[in-house]
């Protein structure tokens, strides 16, 4: 199955968008195409942060990306606008990490959340995981020697979620046999 996501020119960080499409798609069934009529689709807006929301929303979608966003925090809201939760907020997280509410600002980004875990492991290393925010640690893992809350590519975890979600199993067995 093939989900197209569309995109409107109102960012001039075309290259950039084209690498976090391509971290997603490289690895996945999911294709991004720019808009044509569609009337859901993702507005690249330049603002304050990197935001987005979960899932689709229906109309134009903004998703926020600011001139400090890399490409690695492109990709992490794009898989919000494709459904994905932070790792954080999953039910099982205080059995992973502990949270550091002092830390903290934004306090939605860390309730928990009852999504759709897919019946996959909670995944510390995850692009959808918070580490630091503004420098100072806001979740830490149970774990000794863990790094969390990294931006440079998809986990395992991160790519089988996707490709449960959307179905994917059939068209990359095709897109690696060719």
């Amino acid at each position: 199955m093939i989900t197209d996501l569309v995109l409107t020119p109102t960012v001039s960080r075309e290259a950039e968008i084209k690498a976090a499409f391509k971290m997603i798609s490289d690895v996945t069934c999911i294709r991004f195409k720019k808009r044509d009529t569609e009337s859901s689709y993702l507005k690249f807006v330049t603002g304050n942060g990197c935001a987005s929301f979960v899932g689709c929303q229906g109309g134009a979608q903004q998703l926020f990306f600011s001139s400090e966003c890399t490409v690695g925090n492109l990709c992490h809201e794009l898989l919000h606008a494709l459904g994905l939760y932070h790792e954080h907020t999953r039910e099982d997280r205080d059995k992973y990490v502990t949270v550091n509410w002092q830390n903290i600002v934004a306090e939605n980004n860390f309730k928990v959340n009852p999504g759709n875990t897919q019946n996959l492991p909670y995944d510390l290393t995850s692009i959808m995981h918070y580490g630091r925010t503004n420098g100072n640690p806001t979740v830490l893992p149970k774990q000794s020697g863990v790094e969390i809350g990294q931006r440079k590519h998809l986990s395992q975890l991160d790519i089988e979620r996707l490709n449960k979600l959307y179905r994917c199993g059939r068209a990359l067995e095709n897109k690696y046999m060719t």
